[in-house]
């Protein structure tokens, strides 16, 4: 015995946003359990083409759990069935041999699928683009040193600083809410001295662009921490809004 499996998969394919999208059933044979779950869509996707068949279209680059691209909705949970870990750093052997596993894309209004299991997640960057950035001098690496950081600040924001927008969080909440994200985006920054110059406008700003993006409200169901491979606190949640409503105080 090899110890390879033989899988179903159950994969959403959809042409483009104003596509009704279906399931479709595939076999594959002989699949490692050592490899990823993205290099079983590469041989999948093989399979098709050699079959004169159109390929899957997924998101991917770097493969190393960095990038946040690789959004795929796996047997009802974002990234899969194991904490901690985006879709590429998932392994077959999460799996058994005879498996039928369901892939579909994210599922959100403000995240609309472009092609198969490729959804359009740009409406992080304008929320970004209000704000989740810090645009004043602080010099250079040697002047940034001597500005003094309570050490449970820097690590929160160095917590915070992780998130790398996959947009897990929004998949799984029951609303698609974005405030994990938002939050996360904010508190790396409020959480610094260069921050705080430009607290006000950043949280008005990135939460009314949340909003306008059409994402839901927060009703602290929790799990959007409990699915995020960064292991995102619900406490930045709690610091956004403490920005948000000092930001409006101090009108």
């Amino acid at each position: 015995m090899s110890g390879n499996m033989n899988l179903t998969l159950k994969v959403w394919r959809q042409k483009n946003a104003k596509d009704a999208g279906k399931i479709v059933n595939y076999k594959v044979t002989d699949i490692s359990p050592d490899m990823s779950f993205l290099e079983m869509f590469d041989v999948l996707n093989e399979q098709l083409i050699s079959k004169g068949e159109e390929s899957i279209a997924f998101d991917h680059d770097c493969r190393e759990g960095i990038c946040g691209m690789c959004s795929m909705y796996i047997n009802g949970q974002p990234h899969g069935p194991k904490r901690g870990v985006t879709t590429c750093q998932l392994h077959m052997r999460s799996f058994k041999d005879g498996d039928t596993i369901v892939v579909e894309p994210w599922r959100a209004a403000a995240f609309p699928v472009i092609k198969d299991l490729t959804v359009d997640r740009s409406a992080f960057d304008r929320i970004i683009a209000k704000g989740g950035f810090i645009s004043v001098n602080t010099g250079n690496a040697q002047d940034a040193n001597n500005l003094p950081i309570p050490k449970p600040d820097a690590d929160a924001a160095f917590s915070a600083a992780a998130c790398i927008g996959c947009g897990a969080c929004v998949a799984t909440c029951k609303n698609s809410s974005a405030m994990l994200f938002v939050s996360a985006k904010i508190s790396q920054m409020a959480l610094l001295p260069q921050g705080r110059v430009e607290a006000i406008s950043r949280a008005k700003n990135m939460v009314a662009q949340m909003d306008e993006e059409g994402f839901g409200n927060c009703t602290n169901t929790g799990a959007c921490e409990v699915e995020c491979p960064k292991g995102i606190s619900l406490e930045n949640i709690a610091r956004m809004n403490r920005e948000f409503i000092t930001a409006h105080i101090k009108e």
